[in-house]
């Protein structure tokens, strides 16, 4: 004798539980027992209120961009084709963030997610104590050089801007590879001073005015949304340009550096608090 079937039910899907980095740009903040640089978390209430309450002046630098299902095409970028003039320190008022992302939306998790992971990235002494990175496979990459630490790129930052703000503009593909367009702003208060690939020393001087860079950036994350591998490109030169409009810049070969060798003077060190809004 036949018989009839229950009719079966599909199990509840249970809602997806985020981290709370994603959801709060200050979570990691609250990780009271890090090793933290300075002992204790940075204050970043004068960087989050210069994001919030910048006015709008003109749109930010657009970029071409290519962008394919592979993740190999992902990581392509095109030559950006407008930049913003670089503001001189008669003109002080701060360029204006661009978009304000609906509360939950892909957008605003990953400009979250980024701004735990700068303060980590430039605060947390500990790698395992980070908590927006799988330490176990992470690695950062910028403008297709070898892996680096990105805290050399942040203290760098720091002590040109003591407030750089960044936002999302535009996200283009869901995890676990999130590949989004990104912009950062701020004023050049700080001297610049570093190494480049033709192995000078080279110093530009604060201008006062603002620096207003463009990139992007491709994001391997495993199931926990934690970052497994960042690799960023953005145009330096361009970069330069805004900072050294005149072309002022002083490059000394590093034979007579007086950090590596030739010289007397000993080099001073210009410490800011630069943070990403």
């Amino acid at each position: 004798m036949a018989t009839l079937e229950e009719p079966t039910t599909a199990p509840e899907q249970q809602p997806v539980t985020l981290p709370d980095y994603m959801t709060d740009p200050n979570a990691v903040l609250k990780d009271s027992n890090a090793e933290w640089r300075y002992k204790n978390p940075p204050d970043y209430k004068k960087t989050r209120k210069y994001y919030s309450e910048s006015e709008h002046e003109r749109p930010p630098a657009q970029f071409n961009h290519t962008l394919a299902s592979s993740h190999r095409n992902l990581e392509q970028i095109i030559t950006p084709i407008s930049w913003p003039e670089p503001q001189k320190a008669d003109q002080p008022r701060p360029l204006a963030k661009s978009k304000n992302h609906t509360a939950g939306s892909l957008p605003e998790l990953v400009e979250n997610l980024v701004k735990n992971w700068e303060i980590e990235a430039s605060y947390k002494t500990q790698l395992s104590d980070w908590r927006t990175v799988d330490f176990t496979q992470y690695s950062f990459a910028v403008n297709e050089q070898e892996p680096v630490s990105a805290e050399h790129m942040l203290r760098t930052f720091k002590r040109m801007m003591p407030t750089f703000a960044w936002e999302v503009l535009e996200v283009y593909t869901e995890p676990p590879v999130v590949a989004f367009k990104w912009r950062h702003w701020g004023q050049f208060r700080g001297d610049y001073s570093a190494v480049n690939a033709a192995g000078e020393s080279v110093k530009v001087a604060a201008h006062g005015g603002l620096v207003d860079i463009t990139g992007v950036t491709v994001a391997h994350l495993n199931e926990k949304l934690q970052v497994t591998k960042l690799k960023t490109w953005f145009d330096s030169d361009e970069m330069f340009r805004q900072m050294d409009p005149d072309g002022q810049a002083a490059r000394v070969p590093l034979a007579s550096c007086p950090i590596i060798g030739g010289g007397d003077e000993p080099a001073t060190a210009v410490k800011t608090d630069l943070n990403v809004a």
